[in-house]
């Protein structure tokens, strides 16, 4: 070979393996999609459809209704809190993030900056992350590992429906399906509950893999059929509405007749109103 077309082809293996740095990087990171099947053996919280719940993620936690699962966050609820709510008889489910970081939380400088993406709209604070990233999904791990210390018996992982937003990565629809079944079974694994968080799309698909639903808004966007998959396996539907231009009566009727378990509350979820259709 002439030292011209050595020249060449060096310059040439340069630009391909460049070229796919780049398009790893557009592609939303070094995590391949592979087929998982949902892991549906071992013990854990199966709660049923129609179940009564309280969700408070900000504020004192009031521990006084009388509902079988409450929902509250991970990092900010101490193991007493759990504890005291478990003795009680309820079952707790822990939130958290899997799909966006938060500059609050005290794992948050665990990310590396190409994990983080678009900011959240109206969640200042907030960035889309990337679900294809080993790291991030290490973190999420741990967090799950954090969930099983504290006694939670489930998690509520959210932001989970990235490739129908702008998160600043390439995120397919099978990307997201891939993620959200290796969130549940990385959870059932550790013999805890998993809901699927909104991802209404995309519902049929994971409600084998996800032990309940919790959805905002359905009611007011009319798009609750896409979760009588859930129901119709005996898993429920835990739906927040915030719209309080929707007639109460109403909405609370359609609730009750496709078996979801509905909460009327402010956005905050800080315990200020709350209406449950199924008082």
């Amino acid at each position: 070979m002439e030292p011209s077309e050595r020249s060449f082809g060096k310059w040439h293996l340069l630009a391909l393996v460049l070229g796919c740095v780049l398009l790893s990087r557009c592609m939303g990171g070094n995590h391949p999609a592979p087929q998982q099947e949902p892991v549906k053996t071992g013990e854990w919280y199966r709660p049923v459809a129609g179940v009564k719940w309280q969700i408070q993620l900000q504020g004192e936690v009031n521990t006084q209704y009388p509902v079988e699962l409450y929902d509250i966050d991970l990092f900010d609820s101490p193991v007493t809190l759990i504890q005291q709510l478990q003795k009680s008889g309820r079952h707790v489910i822990c939130y958290f993030s899997a799909g966006s970081s938060e500059n609050w939380r005290p794992d948050f400088a665990r990310f590396k900056e190409d994990d983080m993406g678009n900011p959240l709209k109206g969640w200042p604070g907030e960035k889309w992350l990337n679900i294809r990233s080993d790291n991030v999904r290490d973190i999420m791990k741990a967090r799950m590992d954090m969930a099983k210390e504290k006694g939670c018996d489930g998690v509520d992982p959210d932001n989970v429906d990235a490739y129908s937003n702008n998160p600043g990565f390439n995120i397919t629809a099978r990307d997201q399906i891939e993620y959200n079944r290796f969130l549940a079974n990385e959870v059932h694994k550790r013999g805890m509950a998993v809901s699927l968080k909104n991802d209404l799309d995309q519902a049929d698909e994971l409600a084998d893999s996800a032990d309940f639903s919790v959805n905002e808004q359905c009611f007011q966007y009319d798009e609750c059929d896409k979760l009588r998959a859930f129901v119709a396996k005996n898993k429920p539907v835990l739906n927040i509405e915030y719209n309080k231009t929707t007639s109460q009566e109403d909405l609370c009727r359609r609730s009750r007749f496709m078996n979801f378990s509905t909460l009327l509350m402010p956005m905050k979820l800080d315990d200020s109103s709350r209406v449950s259709c199924l008082q």
